[in-house]
């Protein structure tokens, strides 16, 4: 059968499963299928597009529109295929004039496209046409090229397959040709001639203050609200509870450009007090939070400013800078209840001896401290300041998903080459200042850049001296920038501002460089650019500098940032901050890398190209996040939070860390002994049994990935009378997990050490919970022992606790009976026990796959990228065909006779449940578990081979998931 017969016959096939029966065998790529924009399921249109294009030799878009964002987010794909000669044509619709002339301009700057425009139709189409040799793949529906379409709103698009001389291919195409041959051909003349057109449709939908509802897209524009939104209400609601509760403090943390100014205004709203007190370490924040305030409050003469430039008179309200309030003879004129209610802005700054000054004077009815960032890197605990009474939460993804913040597109960007090497943390400062480097950032910023965009932004270097070299060699090249520092005045600073944010005067700016002054407290929400100079040493630092821009305004879309990044040891930090996730889980981390954009809210983009993102796994895989540095790092900021030291829960309840980096510390391996060792309030002490109790349960069950240790243990704990009757009960009424009496002999096995081998077996030959007695299982003696000491008893019920949580919440959900959660990660040890097998087998011992005749049971493991040191007779590739179909390949010297491929083949027969199990990076210390991706069953005809470069015999075998894999997890597996 040749190459074309064979994609025709899946292409049939695949029909017949999308439009006939589901259940028949295709391939995945060929089924016709629904896309739709659903971030928690990993699944937005860009994606899919992206990945067409990526595949494909041509594609032909029909879009009746087409904006700069949606241009943006496809940017470096286009890129690529313009590299690659890969030719496109685009046509666009002038219909209601809403097609972006700067995105024309960028897609007119490609040599492998040709653009057209209908001006003479009500074009409204939404089609993508791409081939590949004599395939074609058709997506067709509602979504216009956009960032709203493409990444955010209810869209229906339909992706289907079709060979060169299908029907719905041939009219498909014969449509748009004719339609795009007589489309007027896009020129720079036609597109500033458009240019005029597209500016006065564009004034006349703002000044209706609507742009039509038929676009389906667009937002209605409208003037700052006062009145709270959903976030804002909640907020205020524990406030409120925490007032009625007696307490005089709270503290908000919420992200930056969520309203906190406008949050803290509703509540003297709703309080009312007499006098008012509102702190600030800058000038310019204070004129920010008064309009914010009389936008809430009304407009009147209550509101009086304290600082170097203004004074008071007998206003109720008086906002103040620190530096002033601070002073002896300002502050002396102030009873100590002379204020209601005293807020405190950027209060993650309390610690100042200015800060402390003031808050030890006054007592204040209610103080409220806001923040974005809680977590301050000195030494001084902030939410001690607000009695740990911490009244709301909104972080940077909840924020995006309500929609409270503008959209970014990120794209993170190798820095420039010296010498042939990457800039690093040791790059000469010559080199960070030299000509090359500013032509190769201002390359990347005019590529990246709308054209006649006025262009507001902020650039971030490592140094002082860097920024203001930076800035000059910027002028030199027709940029207007500045460079700001702490040694810049306050006039200076809001000067620099105020020229930033003018869009009209020959005097304005384009960028203002800087080291860290605008890291936080300035409000300038026209910032449409952000860009990244320096390395990331700071997950929070970045988080603030990219909130910089994230502020909503009339006169943006969206904001871009641009972060060059070069061979820094801590690019990690990178997607561990964008990502908001703290759990210090490495698999977790590179799968954002891989496919960040799919995952976050929004029609926010995440973009790195290859060797940035070449250099952020690098990072990813340096770094040993099972270290006692990064542990002890987390403990910290809870504890500082939390002003206690925390319970396992804790670390659950406010998504720190997972503890599992904790057990799996050799020096560690329980949160007992890192108490012991690092925290000097901690006075438990237990025994050397009862430490290596908590060290076995800790390290083999706490982690929750399945319950039935976690019960057994439970029910001695609370004197169950037989606590395998009361294991069998919850398993059954409770979990719906089916019982065996292979069941209880695994849980007994497990529990009395049988079952470990190797040195794990070892470790804990003293930490049997059960031990076998005249032919029977009874707790052990030294376990009964332990337990007389009360503490260590609730230490463990605390610890029963937890791992029971976690199994509900992250592995509850078992998978068509089985016992594992698809898409969670298991080792292989967790395998051979959850498949209730006598032992444990060691991986080298496995070798790929085992079967185990009592159980019935086969699973089989894949390193879906295999190092390249490994022999002849292990280098063979295990392929994904599909979402579906998996080529899986014997072990060496196996013939179709042999017994393991044997029971492959006759698994259904047999009633052996295979499944599968698949990991990316064999490697990775901090990653030695599978993906569960299901069960298979065998399907074709297995073939018999030779192995490249030996005489080995092997058998390839065709393994069908009876689940197919979701798309971010089998994007993530395989891509390269």
């Amino acid at each position: 059968m040749s190459q074309r017969e064979e994609v025709q016959a899946e292409i049939s096939k695949s029909i017949y499963a999308g439009v006939i029966n589901g259940e028949s065998e295709s391939l995945e790529k060929y089924r016709p299928k629904l896309l739709v924009n659903n971030y928690q399921n990993g699944t937005k249109i860009l994606t899919s597009l992206i990945k067409e294009l990526e595949d494909c030799d041509e594609f032909y878009f029909s879009v009746a529109f087409i904006t700069y964002s949606g241009v943006l987010i496809l940017l470096n794909t286009l890129k690529e295929l313009e590299v690659r000669n890969i030719k496109g044509k685009i046509l666009a619709s002038q219909y209601l004039n809403f097609t972006d002339p700067s995105a024309l301009k960028k897609l007119l700057s490609f040599n492998n496209i040709e653009l057209r425009v209908s001006t003479n139709e009500s074009l409204h189409t939404k089609g993508y046409i791409f081939k590949k040799g004599d395939q074609y793949n058709i997506i067709v529906g509602s979504s216009n090229m956009t960032q709203n379409a493409l990444g955010k709103n209810k869209e229906w698009n339909i992706r289907i397959s079709s060979m060169d001389k299908g029907s719905i291919i041939k009219e498909t195409l014969d449509e748009f040709n004719r339609t795009f041959n007589h489309a007027t051909r896009v020129t720079d003349k036609w597109i500033e001639a458009y240019h005029t057109i597209y500016n006065f449709s564009r004034n006349d939908r703002e000044n209706k203050q609507v742009i039509d509802n038929f676009l389906g897209e667009a937002e209605l524009i409208t003037l700052p609200q006062v009145e709270p939104n959903k976030m804002q209400i909640e907020a205020l609601e524990g406030i409120s509870r925490i007032r009625k509760s007696g307490e005089k403090k709270a503290l908000l943390i919420s992200a930056t450009g969520t309203g906190k100014t406008y949050l803290a205004a509703f509540d003297v709203k709703n309080t009312n007090p007499k006098r008012l007190l509102f702190l600030a370490h800058r000038e310019q924040i204070l004129n920010q939070s008064i309009e914010s305030f009389k936008k809430v409050l009304g407009n009147s003469n209550k509101y009086g400013k304290l600082s170097g430039t203004s004074t008071i008179k007998d206003e109720e309200y008086i906002f103040s800078t620190v530096q002033t309030m601070s002073k002896d003879h300002v502050l002396g004129k102030f009873d100590e209840k002379y204020f209601d209610y005293i807020v405190v802005d950027e209060s993650h700054r309390a610690g100042a001896d200015t800060y402390q000054k003031i808050l030890n004077h006054f007592e204040a009815k209610f103080l409220l401290g806001m923040t974005a960032t809680p977590e301050r890197s000195d030494e001084h605990n902030i939410c001690a300041d607000f009695d740990y009474n911490i009244a709301y939460e909104i972080r940077l993804q909840e924020a995006m998903k309500e929609e409270m913040l503008c959209p970014f597109h990120y794209f993170g960007i190798t820095e420039l080459s010296v010498d042939g090497t990457v800039i690093d943390d040791e790059t000469e400062f010559k080199y960070l200042i030299s000509e090359e480097r500013v032509k190769n950032i201002i390359d990347k910023i005019l590529f990246y850049t709308p054209n006649k965009l006025i262009t507001k932004g902020l650039i971030f270097c490592s140094k002082n001296d860097e920024a203001n070299e930076l800035s000059n060699a910027f002028n030199h090249h027709g940029f207007r920038t500045i460079a700001l520092s702490g040694s810049n005045t306050q006039e200076e600073r809001e000067e620099a501002i105020e020229r930033l944010e003018d869009s009209i005067s020959t005097d304005r700016l384009d960028y203002i460089f800087s080291v860290d002054i605008f890291n936080e407290g300035v409000d300038i929400p026209q910032i449409n650019q952000v860009i990244m100079l320096r390395p990331t040493k700071s997950a929070i630092i970045f988080v603030q500098q990219l909130g910089r821009g994230l502020r909503k305004h009339l006169t943006k879309e969206f904001v871009m940032i641009l972060d060059f990044i070069g061979n820094y040891k801590n690019n990690f930090m990178i997607p561990m901050a964008l990502s908001d996730d703290r759990s210090y889980n490495k698999d977790n981390i590179r799968r954002f890398v891989a496919e960040g954009s799919r995952v976050i809210p929004g029609c926010s983009t995440i973009n790195f190209d290859e060797i940035a993102k070449k250099k952020i796994y690098e990072s990813i895989d340096h770094v040993n996040f099972n270290s006692v540095e990064y542990i002890k790092e987390s403990y910290k900021n809870l504890n500082y939070r939390l002003g206690k030291i925390p319970t396992y829960m804790d670390f659950e309840e406010h998504d720190s860390m997972d503890l599992a980096r904790l057990f799996e510390n050799k020096s560690l391996r329980s949160y007992h002994n890192f108490l012991k060792k690092y925290e000097p309030s901690y006075t438990i002490k237990f025994t050397e049994e009862q430490e290596l109790y908590l060290c076995f349960i800790s390290t083999k069950f706490a982690i929750g990935k399945r319950p039935h240790e976690l019960i057994f243990i439970q029910a001695i704990l609370g004197n169950e009378e037989s606590p395998s009757e009361f294991m069998k009960e919850k398993l059954e009424n409770y979990y719906g997990i089916h019982y065996f009496e292979k069941t209880l002999t695994n849980v007994y096995s497990v529990l009395s050490n049988e079952f470990q081998t190797g040195t794990s077996k070892n470790t804990y030959e003293d930490s049997l919970i059960v031990e076998e007695e005249d032919g029977k299982y009874k707790i052990s003696h030294n376990f009964i022992n332990c337990l007389e000491d009360n503490s260590f008893k609730e230490h463990l019920k605390e610890l029963i606790e937890f791992g029971l949580y976690r199994y509900e919440k992250y592995y509850g959900k078992s998978h068509k009976n089985s016992s594992f959660a698809l898409y969670q990660k298991y080792s292989y040890e967790d395998v051979c026990r959850l498949l209730e097998w006598k032992s444990n087998i060691v991986s080298l011992n496995i070798g790929g796959y085992k079967y185990d005749e009592p159980t019935k049971t086969f699973p089989v493991f894949i390193n879906y990228h295999k190092a390249e040191d490994i022999s002849e007779t292990t280098k063979y590739e295990d392929e994904f065909i599909s979402n579906t179909l998996l080529k899986g390949i014997s072990k060496a010297k196996r013939n179709i006779s042999s017994k393991d491929v044997q029971t492959f083949i006759q698994s259904e027969d047999l009633g052996v449940h295979i499944e599968i199990f698949v990991r990316k990076n064999k490697d990775d210390n901090g990653s030695k578990e599978f993906y569960y991706l299901g069960r298979s069953k065998i399907t074709g005809t297995p073939v018999q081979f030779k192995m490249p470069g030996t005489n080995a015999d092997a058998v390839e075998m065709i393994h069908q998931l009876e689940t197919a894999v979701r798309e971010d997890v089998y994007d993530y597996l395989t891509e390269e």
